[in-house]
């Protein structure tokens, strides 16, 4: 991967829906050749897929973050496979420190969260868990949400 590449992966960051052409002009190069180095980066899983940003104030849901502590001996994969289960979750990273993991939900309000941490808890493979609630949202390609 080249600085054209990096480029090309940050202007898609900024605009998934950014026209070939355009990216090619602000890279320095001609469609055909933008269009080859994104269908490598594809196929090579640096890109995974498109998505939408959505202003989640307008859509009366709220995001939440839960630290999990695991029970001893438990392997963060299965806490993985149990959270893919989940539609809520969001995210799901393994993490250093004192926290196993982290996991981002979205949900309809508090009482669904609730129910969703304690659906996690139930597995047995939790000790603890420590959830955060999202005020406001802020991040670099989107802005303020």
């Amino acid at each position: 991967m080249d600085e054209i590449d990096l480029t090309i992966l940050e202007e898609l960051r900024r605009n998934a829906r950014l026209p070939v052409g355009e990216i090619a002009r602000r890279v320095g190069l001609s469609s055909a050749p933008v269009s080859r180095r994104i269908a490598k980066l594809e196929s090579d899983g640096v890109i995974t897929g498109y998505t939408a940003l959505i202003d989640e104030s307008t859509t009366g849901e709220m995001e939440a973050f839960t630290e999990v502590r695991l029970t001893a001996g438990t392997d963060t994969s299965e806490v993985e496979s149990i959270a893919r289960d989940v539609p809520e979750v969001q995210q799901f990273y393994t993490i250093a420190g004192d926290t196993d993991a982290l996991v981002r939900f979205r949900v309809r309000n508090v009482d669904h969260l609730q129910r969703v941490v304690n659906a996690i808890r139930r597995t047995g493979k939790v000790e603890g868990t420590k959830t955060l609630i999202v005020m406001r949202a802020w991040d670099r390609s989107s802005g303020d949400r």
